[in-house]
């Protein structure tokens, strides 16, 4: 078994990788080179100090290089995910906003994992709502052709990381694989809308995704420190077309408060929530910050106006359309 000794004590010295050396160093993570000890002191280092992109974009490309790629290039789908790490317990809103953009008719492939801050993570509620995970790619592909959807567990994905899932787990705290997860899409998504938990972390994937030809993306962060659009403060959004600051107001929006944004403090209370509003039965602040959020994707995929975006996704809500490929999903 390696050291790390000598990376940790130049981390610890305020030192940064280069891509290469974040690279290598996944690929030695993955491989289980090392004990749990140096993980975890690893892991909290950047919870201490911030991470550089080359950190990042090294850490991403050794994650990419070992995972279990699908090819969904046929269906050129998008991917709604949001790095988790907030602390804010919201209900799901991600996962609720890539069932209604695919509704609206744009392919989505969503990424997902348990959650880590709060109660319920996507895969979480996915599962508490019948979905079976898979990596098959034929059963995917049936899952896209059907209902225009599927869901990708990212454990199934990216087993080189079943080394370092207790670690985290036993940890509790967000980490830099929090940061990663919608990077590392296993469809290897050209469209993508990201939520993100810092504004920090916000410029830095708009420094890697500009630089990927042809990616249509937005980065989005809420002032207040949601990793999605929460309509409780303004927001800042980064995109292949340029970056804005919204007010809820800019949308034709109410503000709204987080108590309007609760998930539940358990995976069965949030799978409820999950259900009731997808009905069409969601409080009008739960449909205003779904309707938002999809309606950003859309925009993003299909380069409709925002307004009629978020009209598209707020009709296919209450409509019952979304409930509707829900249901084809799961008998997909």
């Amino acid at each position: 078994m390696k050291n790390l000794k000598d990376t940790l004590a130049r981390l610890f010295a305020f030192e940064k990788l280069n891509r290469d050396e974040a690279q290598h160093l996944m690929h030695e993570l993955a491989e289980n080179e090392y004990n749990e000890a140096q993980v975890s002191a690893l892991l909290t280092v950047y919870q201490m100090r911030a991470i550089s992109a080359d950190e990042l974009a090294g850490f991403r490309a050794g994650l990419l290089d070992l995972c279990l790629a699908v090819d969904l290039s046929d269906f050129d789908p998008m991917d709604l995910c949001g790095t988790g790490g907030d602390g804010k317990d919201t209900f799901n809103i991600s996962t609720l906003s890539a069932v209604v953009t695919a509704a609206c008719g744009v392919p989505v492939a969503k990424h997902g994992n348990t959650g880590v801050s709060s109660a319920c993570g996507s895969s979480n509620v996915m599962e508490a709502m019948g979905y079976q995970f898979t990596n098959d790619l034929e059963q995917l592909k049936r899952q896209m052709e059907k209902a225009n959807i599927c869901f990708l567990h990212a454990p199934l994905f990216h087993p080189a990381m079943k080394n370092v899932a207790p670690i985290r787990r036993n940890l509790g705290f967000k980490t830099f694989f929090n940061m990663l997860g919608p990077l590392v899409n296993p469809a290897k998504v050209k469209k993508q809308s990201t939520g993100v938990f810092s504004l920090e972390l916000a410029r830095l994937y708009n420094y890697i995704l500009q630089n990927e030809e042809g990616h249509q993306y937005n980065v989005i962060h809420s002032m207040d420190g949601y990793d999605e659009v929460s309509l409780t403060s303004e927001f800042k959004c980064f995109s292949h077309v340029g970056e804005r600051l919204y007010s809820p107001e800019d949308l034709q929006q109410n503000r709204l408060l987080q108590s309007d944004l609760y998930g539940g403090d358990s995976v069965e209370s949030s799978a409820k929530i999950f259900k009731h509003i997808l009905k069409g039965e969601g409080s009008t602040a739960q449909n205003a910050a779904i309707a938002t959020n999809a309606g950003l994707a859309i925009s993003c995929a299909t380069n409709k106006t925002l307004e009629d975006s978020m009209a598209m996704a707020h009709e296919a809500l209450v409509s019952g359309k979304a409930e509707k490929t829900f249901k084809t999903l799961l008998e997909a």
